[in-house]
């Protein structure tokens, strides 16, 4: 399908293409010198002014998330999308012209299983001083729950709820299309966007005082081709809607298609109160980080333990072994970020013969290198196939004893990482007994083939 974009105003024509299992949702900019491709996904989102942009090297792609939108109500996993210039066409400014074009040339099944992010456990965004409001609850489905509330006239107070994607998502949410205030337009375009925009490709709400003087004054300004007059609807022509409620289903077709860059289809029910893309793309953020922690625990079966890894999960990953395994269980673990672990300290161990005898106390040297083995775990799960490497630790720093370790107390070791670059990491720890800190250090590390 060919048109012009929303905000450059560029002409684009864009091409769907079937891709093979595990591929994702990939824009591919044929236009540029080598054909780069940007994954859509939260780790490529570059800007989320007044639209979603993702953004891999040369590869940039403008105002994707109706486009998004259309993939999530069909629920397709994989395609390449072909552009010949960095910003799909607006079409009528809804899901729609897309949806049409995909259900044109069909949708397959692949053999292959399909992966969702289940929401087991509440989780929020808020920002406060916005009011707006997003929150997951469980659910067995996708389901989503949205309220806006303007002090227009010509919206008020709006509420949706999509239910069901197969049956809803074409017909009830797809047409939906956008919409912004009178008051925004100058201001939009002041700021060099909706190049590509027009009252056939938007819904524009009337809400100044002045009558049809501003709507010609604005129509001058941006040198409008067409008709534009103050509507009885407080629609600028009274442009007729889809649906009653037409600009809060549209408000849920965006989240719909920015909570797809998750990267995977969820089962959960959110609720939004007046959320916009910075607050949905916030959300993805969080939702994709707890799927990244469900993927890394799925990898090692944990049995016995209500921990994120027992004892036989850190075996498969860490070299280390008696009496040098110096950790019991992990936690917590937010890929990239941080690990929480725990050491048991029990008289059985060895060191504890000879330091000292009569009176044990942990080696400060064991309690800072339990604390690297943590941080070990935490750096081999940011890499692929770390059971092929091992941690070499670089340098410890600014290490700090406040109380003795003894027979008996619990270890519990939580680190955070700084940077990871050319698979060298710099993080720091701290290491307690209860609540009372016993131990900190700043550590370095690389990763190497076993």
């Amino acid at each position: 399908m060919s048109g012009i974009g929303l905000h450059t105003g560029n002409n684009c024509t864009m091409t769907f293409k079937p891709a093979p299992p595990d591929t994702g949702i990939r824009f591919v900019r044929v236009d540029l010198p080598d054909r780069p491709s940007v994954i859509a996904d939260i780790d490529h989102v570059a800007d989320i002014s007044r639209g979603t942009t993702l953004e891999d090297g040369e590869a940039k792609v403008y105002t994707v998330e109706h486009v998004l939108a259309a993939f999530a109500g069909l629920q397709i996993d994989n395609m390449i999308v072909e552009l010949d210039n960095d910003e799909p066409p607006v079409g009528d400014g809804s899901a729609k012209p897309y949806v049409d074009k995909l259900l044109e040339a069909g949708i397959e099944n692949q053999e292959a299983d399909k992966v969702y992010l289940e929401i087991d456990t509440p989780m929020a965004y808020n920002e406060p001083e916005r009011a707006v409001d997003l929150v997951v609850t469980p659910s067995d489905d996708l389901r989503i729950t949205f309220m806006i509330d303007y002090k227009s006239p010509a919206l008020g107070t709006q509420y949706t709820t999509l239910v069901d994607l197969e049956k809803e998502f074409v017909e009830e949410f797809a047409p939906a299309r956008t919409f912004c205030f009178l008051s925004e337009v100058e201001t939009l375009k002041e700021a060099g966007l909706i190049k590509g925009g027009g009252l056939d490709n938007a819904i524009v709400i009337y809400d100044s005082d002045l009558g049809q003087v501003e709507v010609d004054r604005i129509k001058r300004a941006l040198a409008l081709k067409g008709k534009a007059f103050v509507g009885k609807t407080g629609i600028i022509n009274d442009t007729p809607l889809r649906f009653y409620n037409e600009p809060v289903r549209h408000k849920a077709l965006d989240l719909l298609g920015d909570l797809f860059l998750i990267g995977v289809p969820f089962k959960g029910h959110v609720l939004a109160a007046r959320s916009g893309h910075k607050a949905n793309v916030a959300l993805a953020r969080k939702m994709s980080e707890l799927y990244k922690k469900k993927k890394i625990a799925s990898r090692y079966a944990m049995k016995r333990s209500q921990a994120f890894f027992d004892i036989d999960s850190i075996l498969k990953i860490m070299p280390h072994r008696y009496p040098f395994l110096l950790i019991d269980r992990i936690l917590d673990l937010e890929p990239d970020k941080r690990v929480v672990a725990l050491k048991n300290v029990t008289i059985n161990e060895p060191f504890f013969q000879g330091h000292f005898p009569g009176h044990p106390i942990m080696p400060g040297v064991l309690i800072l290198e339990a604390m690297a083995q943590a941080g070990g775990i935490l750096l081999l799960n940011a890499i692929p196939e770390p059971e092929t490497k091992v941690v070499y630790f670089m340098a410890i720093d600014n290490a700090r004893f406040r109380k003795p370790v003894m027979p008996g107390d619990q270890l519990r070791f939580e680190l955070e990482m700084h940077s990871f670059r050319r698979n060298t990491c710099k993080m720091s720890g701290k290491a307690f007994v209860e609540n009372n800190l016993v131990a900190s250090a700043d550590f370095m590390a690389m990763v190497m083939d076993r």
